[in-house]
């Protein structure tokens, strides 16, 4: 009897010693395993954390990049609109004349046996400059009217503005015979390719054969044309 007691006394002291082993194993690893979760779950809340705030500063980044480029362009479209403005403003000065910049008038002059001067004025708000100093003139279409320069007179490059004057002078007949062509206008043109050149009413009518024209002067006395 008193070895079944002793016996059963220590398997009861085995069990309790087991459930104490137990319950102290259970209590480690409890908190070790929250520790552990929390560890992992820390990362993961860190990653989303610094997610946000790259993601949240891309866009401003972006944003103000894209503002200043912005702007800078607009700000460089702007000078280059100005500057065409300012170039647009100066348009007309500094050119070269052609015939329709030019008002002109003819007088007849009695001079060297007769000659018709031609007075060239810029148009109001014109500055330009007669680069080729001998004017292309002819009487009619045809080949016999155009006037031979005579190569005398003028000043290269001639500046028109204001109230400043070029002339040129036109003998329409250098012949002692009577032939010739009754005309009443002259063509006048700053160069020969001129598009648009000016057909003057002559104070009277002009008989023509050979005519010659003097090149751009800025005095009346080197437009009387004279053949050499």
């Amino acid at each position: 009897m008193r070895s079944r007691l002793a016996a059963r006394s220590t398997r009861l002291v085995l069990a309790a010693a087991a459930v104490t082993a137990l319950a102290a194993t259970s209590t480690a690893c409890g908190p070790d395993e929250v520790q552990d979760v929390s560890s992992s779950s820390a990362p993961s809340a860190g990653s989303d954390g610094s997610g946000s705030p790259s993601s949240g500063e891309s866009p401003t980044a972006s944003g103000a990049g894209s503002s200043g480029s912005s702007g800078s362009e607009g700000s460089e479209g702007s000078g280059d609109k100005a500057a065409d403005s300012s170039d647009g403003e100066k348009s007309g000065y500094g050119q070269s004349c052609g015939t329709n910049d030019l008002d002109f008038t003819v007088t007849s002059e009695s001079q060297a046996g007769g000659y018709y001067l031609v007075t060239a004025k810029a148009k109001s708000g014109i500055t330009c400059y007669l680069d080729v100093n001998t004017p292309s003139v002819s009487f009619g279409s045809g080949a016999d009217g155009v006037a031979s320069p005579v190569g005398q007179g003028g000043a290269d490059p001639i500046k028109l503005t204001g109230s400043a004057v070029a002339y040129t002078g036109i003998s329409p007949k250098t012949t002692d015979s009577d032939g010739g062509k009754e005309f009443e206008n002259v063509i006048i043109a700053t160069t020969e390719d001129d598009a648009d050149p000016a057909e003057l009413k002559l104070p009277d009518p002009a008989t023509v054969d050979k005519p010659i024209v003097t090149n751009w002067a800025t005095s009346r006395a080197e437009a009387v044309p004279v053949i050499v």
